[in-house]
């Protein structure tokens, strides 16, 4: 109203409307034009991305990123929180739109949720061209560990990103500070004349985890430069694990061995459940393996299946680091 009455009045007396117009709406934001959004641009795995920030409505869907931002305080609209582990806060918060899991996802709630984010990565990748399509207002970003690319870094690159999106540049520099520094001590306490192999356990069963190219424990032979007990033709990255018989992991002998256990993440509450360390225990081909006969055989945190992020990595590598040094 002030514009219209103020064309028709003198410039002196239009100024005085104005500046008073100015000072109103200073005080008192009108409810109809709220504050234009910010952006920030940043770079994902598909190119360069401009997302709105602070974001108003943030759908997560990477595994990766659930500590974080809980640990951030930034509470998801929505979120694959049926793939939430039980250590996050919003994996119970019925509040929170629960898009379901990668295998019976409930896609059609992303757009109920009206984001200006939407947080993809690991397990709901594939489904980027059908998520965009859902949601074609909303910033998408992807942020998973690239091949070729190291791990750690990788790590740091998405807690960094997501520093920026969310104006938490000093928490992201702290998250990556303190995985640098466990990964330094880790390397610092290890004897590279040690061999390692690295398993998981799923369904009662134990499964061949190779150097690089195996889920989650893979690149940690990469990043600490451990040596190998083992290498196996044709391993791959199968969550759980490749087929190989224990005779065959017993015959390398390994000094250390790393153990994740899958099922503890998502079936512990079953009657049927086995503990990783009760199937490795009671494995009479791996009783006289040096790292069983020493104690040298060091679990991954229980929720790693369903938390592979960086604070996970960072939690499992101090644990190393002083397992190594104790055994020196």
């Amino acid at each position: 109203m002030n514009r219209l009455v103020g064309r028709a009045l003198a410039p002196a007396a239009a100024l005085a409307i104005l500046l008073t117009g100015c000072a109103s709406s200073a005080a008192t934001p009108s409810a109809s034009t709220p504050a234009a959004q910010a952006t920030v641009t940043v770079t994902d795995n598909k190119g360069t991305v401009t997302v709105k920030t602070p974001p108003t409505s943030v759908v997560a869907l990477d595994n990766r990123t659930f500590q974080t931002l809980a640990d951030w305080d930034i509470k998801p609209k929505a979120a694959a929180r049926s793939l939430m582990p039980s250590t996050n806060k919003y994996a119970k918060d019925e509040s929170i739109i629960d898009i379901g899991t990668h295998n019976e996802p409930k896609l059609e709630l992303i757009t109920a949720a009206e984001p200006d984010l939407i947080i993809n990565g690991q397990r709901f990748a594939g489904k980027y061209d059908d998520i965009a399509s859902r949601a074609p207002g909303a910033a998408q970003i992807l942020l998973d560990p690239r091949d070729g690319e190291a791990f750690d870094s990788e790590l740091k690159r998405q807690t960094t990103t997501l520093g920026t999106i969310f104006g938490k540049e000093a928490e992201a520099t702290a998250l990556n500070a303190k995985l640098d520094a466990s990964i330094t001590a880790a390397k610092a306490a290890y004897d590279p004349s040690q061999k390692v192999i690295a398993v998981n356990s799923s369904g009662g069963k134990i499964g061949y985890i190779a150097p690089t190219v195996g889920r989650t424990l893979g690149p940690v032979f990469d990043i600490l430069g451990l040596t190998h007990a083992l290498d196996v033709a044709g391993a791959t990255n199968d969550h759980q694990g490749d087929d190989i018989s224990v005779e065959t992991i017993a015959a390398a002998n390994p000094d250390w061995i790393l153990v994740m256990d899958r099922d503890a993440a998502v079936s512990a509450d079953d009657p049927s459940y086995v503990p990783a360390a009760k199937v490795i225990q009671d494995s009479a081909a791996l009783a006289n393996v040096t790292a069983v006969t020493k104690g040298q055989v060091v679990y991954m945190p229980a929720d790693t299946y369903t938390n592979e992020g960086i604070q996970t990595y960072t939690t499992f590598f101090e644990d190393l680091a002083a397992k190594f040094a104790a055994a020196k």
